[in-house]
């Protein structure tokens, strides 16, 4: 069933028309390893999380980013964009709520080649792939000005 729902999910992800949020204009959690240390290349080339390895690490954009493999870091470095989540790791579903929440790194999707993360399953299956379109709109609308706000919230 859970194998029918990813399906499901990945053919109605691929009909949707998005503008990513631009990894350039985000700001990313943490001041230890982004997205807990968790790798982000790892999402896109083997379609779950991995944990990073502090012997395999970038600075991207003034924070540490982990990988599982020397493969993987290449990856990242050569286009790091690729490869960053949308709204620099929090929440997407949170993003489209106007606030900055933090993630777990196994609640994700990929949407047209852009990695988002949530913060609660229902956060991510009643918000984010109930209302995927909606809540990336309205992400992307309110990224802007989430990521100006010191306290993080609209």
């Amino acid at each position: 069933m859970k194998k029918l729902a990813s399906i499901g999910f990945l053919s109605l992800a691929m009909t949707i028309p998005v503008t990513h949020a631009l990894a350039v204009d985000e700001h990313f959690m943490g001041d230890a390893a982004v997205v807990d240390g968790y790798d982000v290349v790892a999402y896109h080339t083997v379609g779950m999380p991995m944990k990073g390895s502090a012997d395999y690490t970038a600075t991207y954009q003034g924070v540490t980013w982990q990988f599982a493999s020397a493969e993987n870091l290449a990856m990242f470095e050569a286009d790091p964009g690729a490869y960053a989540p949308a709204y620099g790791g929090w929440c997407a579903a949170g993003a489209s709520k106007g606030k900055k929440v933090p993630t777990k790194a196994d609640l994700w999707a990929i949407v047209d080649g852009q990695l988002y993360l949530n913060s609660s399953p229902k956060a991510h299956n009643k918000l984010f792939l109930a209302k995927t379109e909606e809540v990336i709109r309205k992400g992307e609308t309110n990224w802007k000005q989430i990521f100006a706000t010191p306290s993080g919230e609209l």
